[in-house]
C-alpha cells in the first residue's frame, strides 16, 4: 500500500487537503507502528519517491504562506495538513538518518522561519506548534547534518568560515544564533505556562534537545541557559494550582535537565528531598506511564 499511496501523494497539491491529510498520517502510521526490518523498506520507499518529497517540501513552506489571521479558533483541515507534514518529515528524518537510507531528494527548509513560527507563535494552534517542535528536535539530535534537509536562512546563509569578532559565539552555534537560541528559550518558557499536557510534553522534550545540542557546541552557553533564574519561576507556576505534586512528568523532566547540568540556583536540595519523598508514599504500580518514565530517568540522573 505504501506505493499507491505514496504516489497519490505525490499527485496532488498542498490545497487536496481532504485526501492528502489522511494519506500523509498513513505513511506516518506505517514508518511508527511497523516491525523494525519492514520499517527499514517503508523508509526507502517513501525517501527513493521524488514527488513524494517535492510535495512535503511544498506543504511544508504553506506554514509561511497561510495567513495567520484566517485561522479560526479549531484546528482547521489546513493546520491539520500541515501538522502532518511537519510530523511525516520529523520521521523521516528520524529513520533516514537510523538506518543511512540513500536519499533521492533532499528538503530545503528555512531555519529562521521555523524558530520564528516557536518563538512568535502568531496565533499558531497548539497541534501545530507540537508538530513543529517536533521537527526541531529532529534537525537538532542531528547537528543539522541530515542529508534529507538543506538548511537556509539568515545565519546558515553567512559564511562561518569568516566569523566577526562579535559573532564567535553564533560561529560556535551555527547554524543558529545565540539571539535566537535565547528568544527560543524565552518562548519554550511562556508556552510551558499555559499548562496544556501535550503542549508541555513537547516542549520539556525540546528544551531538553536544545540544551544537550547547546553543550556540545559551546558548554558555557548550554550552562548559562540550564541555570537561567527565570526558570525557578516557571517551577512554582506548573507546581501552582489544583495540583501541586511534584509527580508531573513534565516537571520531572525539566528537574531532571536541572539535576544533570547542576542549577543549583534553580533546584535545591530541599526539591531533591520533596521528590523522593512523594515518591516514597506514591503508589507506583498507579502512577501514569509517564511519570513512572519520568520518575525513573530523575532518580537515575540524581
Amino acid at each position: 500500500l505504501l506505493f499507491p499511496v505514496s504516489n497519490l501523494c505525490g499527485k496532488c497539491r498542498p490545497r487536496d487537503t481532504d485526501l492528502l491529510q489522511p494519506s500523509l498520517n498513513f505513511l506516518y502510521w506505517n514508518l511508527h507502528q511497523t516491525t523494525p526490518c519492514s520499517q527499514q523498506r517503508a523508509v526507502a520507499v517513501l525517501l527513493s519517491n521524488v514527488s513524494l518529497l517535492e510535495l512535503l517540501q511544498k506543504v511544508l513552506e504553506c506554514t509561511w504562506l497561510w495567513s495567520p489571521p484566517s485561522r479560526p479558533a479549531y484546528l482547521s483541515s489546513e493546520d491539520a495538513l500541515l501538522c502532518s507534514g511537519w510530523l511525516l518529515v520529523a520521521s523521516l528524518l528520524l529513520y533516514q538518518h537510523r538506518y543511512s537510507t540513500e536519499v533521492h531528494q533532499t528538503l530545503s527548509i528555512d531555519l529562521t522561519e521555523v524558530l520564528n513560527a516557536v518563538i512568535f507563535r502568531n496565533k499558531k494552534p497548539i497541534l501545530l506548534l507540537v508538530s513543529i517542535m517536533q521537527f526541531l528536535r529532529a534537525v537538532l539530535r542531528q547537528n543539522f547534518s541530515s542529508s534529507l534537509l538543506v538548511i537556509v536562512g539568515q545565519n546558515a546563509a553567512a559564511s562561518a568560515s569568516q566569523p566577526q569578532p562579535s559573532s564567535l559565539q553564533d560561529t560556535a552555534l551555527y547554524p543558529l544564533a545565540i539571539q535566537q537560541v535565547f528568544s527560543l528559550v524565552v518562548s519554550l518558557q511562556n508556552l510551558l505556562v499555559h499548562k496544556d499536557l501535550l503542549l508541555s510534553q513537547a516542549v520539556v522534550a525540546c528544551l531538553e534537545t536544545l540544551v544537550e545540542y547547546l553543550y556540545v557546541k559551546n558548554r558555557d552557553v548550554a550552562l548559562h541557559v540550564a541555570s537561567q533564574p527565570w526558570h525557578r519561576f516557571l517551577l512554582f507556576t506548573l507546581l501552582s494550582g489544583a495540583q501541586k505534586s511534584f509527580l508531573q512528568p513534565e516537571v520531572l523532566r525539566l528537574m531532571t535537565l536541572f539535576v544533570r547540568y547542576q542549577s543549583r540556583n534553580i533546584i535545591s536540595q530541599k526539591e531533591i528531598s520533596q521528590i523522593i519523598q512523594e515518591a516514597a508514599e506514591a503508589n507506583i504500580a498507579e502512577l501514569p506511564e509517564a511519570t513512572s518514565c519520568a520518575l525513573h530517568l530523575f532518580l537515575s540522573q540524581v
